[in-house]
């Protein structure tokens, strides 16, 4: 069976799972050649580490008794997103609004600055450039088409 058929398997059995609470959702799910089972599950006010640990056992189980890897060789982590893990959703975009990120074009090109809105099909982000007098606040549009890769900035 190929990883492609394992992931829709995969991610058909946990959509089921939290199915009951609206508010998680499934970002990704990926799977490496030593059956290493990695899924990113968030939620549109975060998620706790209880919840991922209770999905976490649940998929178990049906992953095992669905005998999809009948050797029983394989691992599973079930977790959120870290900061380290680009953006992939609208729903993520949403969740993060008022955070700063670093958005990477398709050309390779880098914007940073504070996510100010999520709209239907781009971003409107807020740069502040220069310091004291020479302060200068610019708005960008990106549209989503556009975006390589999005990622959270750590500001202190």
């Amino acid at each position: 069976m190929s990883a492609e058929t394992q992931i829709k398997l995969i991610e058909e059995k946990l959509k089921a799972l939290i199915s009951g609470e609206p508010a998680l959702f499934l970002v990704e799910t990926r799977i490496k050649p030593t059956n290493n089972i990695k899924v990113y599950i968030d939620g549109d006010q975060g998620i706790s580490i209880e919840k991922l640990v209770y999905y976490n056992r649940k998929l178990y189980k049906e992953i095992e008794e669905s005998a999809l890897y009948p050797d029983g060789n394989f691992s599973l982590e079930v977790s959120s997103p870290g900061l380290d893990e680009p953006l992939k959703m609208r729903r993520q975009y949403l969740k993060n609004v008022g955070r700063f990120v670093e958005v990477v074009d398709l050309e390779g090109g880098k914007k940073e600055g504070k996510l100010l809105e999520v709209r239907e099909n781009e971003l409107l982000l807020e740069e502040i450039r220069g310091k004291g007098k020479k302060m200068e606040t610019l708005q960008h549009v990106v549209p989503f088409e556009q975006i390589k890769a999005t990622k959270i900035q750590i500001k202190f």
